[in-house]
């Protein structure tokens, strides 16, 4: 179940597209030598394409992308491909993931962020030829751990005030 204790409103596109631009401005902050910040713009777009897949999908997921290689200045295409394989398998797997708590989500979000990475370095080491070492994959690990978080902050704007009233059905 999404959320057991409220009932949530539609989201609003522009809070979608709020936080997706939200996302890429904090991966701009200046903390990219430290390999344990997670990719907070693959976070979004995993969790949009959880609870929103018609809304946001592999299209929003691939401009993502570019926006980020052009950011980035790597090979362009490098993050589109990643973040689009990313939306799909997020999407593929929305309708499971949902039944759980964001806890237990996070251990469903695990392995789409680690094959996310694995593409990266795959494709990293195809054109530069080195290995970025297994601390590269810090990133997941800690992006699991605030997994909760992300979706309490991505969930908030659509819950609805507990004020109950015995007139109401709902």
């Amino acid at each position: 179940m999404i959320d057991r204790d409220h009932i949530l409103l539609p989201v609003n596109p522009a809070f979608i597209g709020f936080s997706l631009v939200a996302a890429f401005f904090m991966n701009l902050f200046p903390w990219g030598g430290w390999g344990w910040v997670p990719d907070f713009v693959a976070l979004t777009l995993i969790f949009w394409s959880i609870y929103q897949p018609r809304k946001v999908g592999i299209g929003i997921a691939f401009l993502m992308g570019l926006v980020m290689d052009v950011h980035s200045a790597s090979l362009l295409g490098e993050n589109a491909l990643a973040y689009t394989l990313l939306s799909y398998f997020a999407i593929t797997i929305h309708r499971r993931v949902l039944w759980f708590r964001p806890s237990v989500q996070a251990l469903h979000v695990l392995p789409l962020l680690v094959v996310m990475q694995i593409v990266q370095m795959l494709i990293q080491l195809a054109v530069t030829g080195k290995f970025p070492g297994w601390l590269y994959f810090a990133q997941s690990i800690v992006a699991t751990i605030i997994w909760p978080v992300v979706c309490w902050l991505l969930l908030a704007p659509q819950r609805r005030a507990v004020d109950r009233d015995e007139t109401r059905p709902i």
